[in-house]
């Protein structure tokens, strides 16, 4: 083959093709390791997240605890699944979506009983003005508002790495380097129904 009156033999030709191809991949290759960590990164924010609550959990017990003795399956509830919560690790690289709503579950049933203990509280007008109480509410409000924004990126960001992995040339690449696809939090099944409010 002749370009500009120079020879140019079909090897090179593959060659320069081929070697094209390859830099193409080690390129996408790389921009999806770094999709898959901040995947990977964000997940640990949600973990710490949700072990600010769990820290704070110990002492909002202790603080009613000292206000309503007799309370105790209350108390007994939270404290439970607080346990069961600090007991589940997940693998950051093995989220699959059952992993995930485990977690989840578990971390719902948290929630669900600590619900129960604010509807306690309101049977305890001292322990509603206590100002420890008062502090620990507010920096539990505060975590509950952290967790669902660490969340919401974790989904942004695995939104974006799955969509890396299943677009083309993501899909003839996995086949080689074999990422994975990433689980998302879902809301709980009811969550699209407006609440009915009683008075």
């Amino acid at each position: 083959m002749k370009i500009a009156g120079r020879e140019i033999s079909t090897g090179l030709i593959i060659g320069v093709v081929l070697g094209i191809i390859v830099l193409w991949g080690f390129i996408w290759n790389n921009g999806t390791v770094d999709a898959n960590e901040n995947v990977k990164g964000q997940w640990g924010n949600v973990e710490n997240a949700y072990q600010r609550r769990s820290d704070l959990i110990p002492n909002l017990v202790n603080t009613v605890q000292g206000y309503a003795k007799h309370e105790k399956e209350v108390l007994t509830a939270v404290t439970e699944a607080r346990s069961r919560v600090g007991q589940m690790n997940i693998d950051p690289s093995k989220l699959t979506p059952d992993a995930l709503e485990k977690f989840d579950q578990n971390q719902g049933a948290l929630s669900s009983s600590l619900g129960r203990l604010m509807v306690v509280m309101e049977q305890y007008p001292d322990l509603k003005a206590n100002e420890n109480f008062i502090a620990l509410q507010a920096e539990l409000a505060g975590t509950e508002n952290r967790i669902n924004t660490e969340r919401t990126r974790f989904n942004d960001l695995a939104v974006e790495y799955n969509k890396r992995i299943q677009k083309i040339p993501g899909k003839l690449f996995n086949a080689i380097s074999g990422f994975e696809e990433q689980a998302y939090f879902k809301s709980k099944p009811g969550a699209d129904v407006a609440p009915t409010v009683k008075f």
